[in-house]
């Protein structure tokens, strides 16, 4: 699998990803090979994992609203040539357009899921593509969606009405991260249990709980993060048999050429 890094800029190794991160590259970088982007943007970074990836050979521009995420995805970004802005997407230049906008892991924080695609879109140039990945299936919501301060799940003919109204066209959505999703999400509902009884106690409200999402979990240690990609190696491959199972969705959609 492609590594998305440029040796000749810079030596330092792409950061480390958490399991299920991994799970989501496996689908999305097959994307960006097939389509090669030149400009992309991606709201809600995060810590910045992905976007190390992609800043190195791209045009780059990420945007994220939490002040401690957005610090550590500019260290890691801005030395491979990227750019990371501390906002949402009301932040990019409303001139500003795109071959490719990402958005992982955010349009289920957004209460306005329609009124957030369509500000989204609105940065794609004619026959840019929109990826996205969400959590799959409303019937696996649970105390870690709570916790992250998820809306809803999305099943896969949801997601594709959400981007038809949107004014795109669905190129095609996966369901990953079969059998290992699966595992995973049981030991996060336990322990997100725990966490979301002492956060209601404490009063934490959604906003916070959803800022602090893409700092959970996150492995920091080079360690720690070469042992994860090396024990999800055979998951990446063997969700690919079963591209309809899975607690994840990521779907592909292009902004009408004329």
């Amino acid at each position: 699998m492609r590594d998305f890094t440029t040796p000749a800029r810079y030596s330092a190794r792409p950061p480390p990803m958490a399991i299920r991160a991994w799970l989501r590259y496996d689908v999305v970088s097959r994307v960006i090979d097939r389509l090669h982007p030149q400009r992309v943007l991606e709201i809600g970074c995060g810590q910045g994992s992905f976007g190390a990836r992609l800043a190195g050979r791209l045009d780059y521009l990420g945007v994220e609203p939490d002040r401690a995420a957005y610090e550590v995805a500019a260290s890691r970004i801005e030395e491979r040539g990227g750019t990371v802005i501390n906002g949402n997407h009301e932040t990019v230049p409303p001139d500003a357009t795109f071959d490719m906008v990402c958005a992982f892991e955010v349009l289920e924080h957004i209460d306005d899921d329609q009124g957030a695609l369509a500000a989204w879109v609105a940065f794609l140039r004619p026959g840019g593509r929109l990826v996205v990945s969400v959590p799959a299936f409303q019937d696996r919501f649970g105390p870690m969606d709570v916790h992250a301060g998820h809306f809803r799940r999305y099943s896969p003919a949801q997601l594709r009405d959400r981007l038809t109204e949107a004014g795109l066209i669905v190129d095609d959505i996966t369901v990953y991260a079969w059998p290992l999703g699966y595992a995973l999400e049981a030991v996060r509902n336990r322990i997100d249990a725990r966490k979301l009884a002492i956060a209601r106690a404490k009063g934490t409200g959604i906003e916070e709980l959803t800022a602090a999402s893409g700092r959970t979990f996150q492995p920091s240690k080079r360690a720690a993060g070469a042992v994860v990609q090396a024990a999800t190696l055979p998951f990446r491959y063997l969700q690919r048999t079963r591209p309809h199972r899975g607690t994840g969705l990521v779907a592909v959609a292009s902004r009408p050429a004329a």
